[in-house]
C-alpha cells in the first residue's frame, strides 16, 4: 500500500506522515482489519468512500469524511468496534485516524485538507 502525508495547510497541521492510500478494491475492502492500533501520524485513507464500518476491530478510530476536493465535512471521534458511519453521498473519501487525533490536531467541518504523495 502507498502511504501519504495529510495536512490542514491552513493551520500548518500535520494531521499524519505514515496515511495508507487504500484506493484498490482490496485495500478498501481490508483497511484496517487485523490490525492491533494504530500509532498518531498514521491511519488509511480510503478513497472512494461515502462510509465506513469498524465490524471486526479491535480499537476504536477517529474518521474523517472528505468532499471531492478533501474538505471536511463530518468527523466521528473515537468511533468503537462494531460500528458504521451513515453513508452520505456528498462524502467522497474516509480518513480513519488513531484514536484523539481529531481533537490533537483540530480537525473541523470546513476544513480544507491536502495530500503530499
Amino acid at each position: 500500500m502507498k502511504h501519504v502525508t495529510v495536512t490542514i495547510p491552513e493551520k500548518a497541521v500535520t494531521i499524519g506522515s505514515n496515511i495508507g492510500l487504500a484506493d484498490t478494491f482490496l485495500t478498501r475492502l481490508f483497511g484496517l482489519l487485523g490490525k492491533s492500533g494504530l500509532e498518531p501520524g498514521s491511519g488509511i485513507l480510503i478513497q472512494p468512500s461515502s462510509g465506513v464500518h469498524t465490524i471486526g476491530m479491535r480499537f476504536p478510530i477517529d474518521v474523517v469524511g472528505l468532499d471531492r476536493s478533501l474538505r471536511v465535512l463530518k468527523v466521528w471521534r473515537r468511533m468503537p468496534s462494531w460500528r458504521m458511519t451513515n453513508v452520505n453521498f456528498r462524502i467522497h473519501s474516509m480518513l480513519e485516524l488513531a484514536p484523539g487525533q481529531i481533537d490533537d490536531c483540530s480537525i473541523e467541518p470546513g476544513d480544507q485538507l491536502a495530500i503530499a504523495r
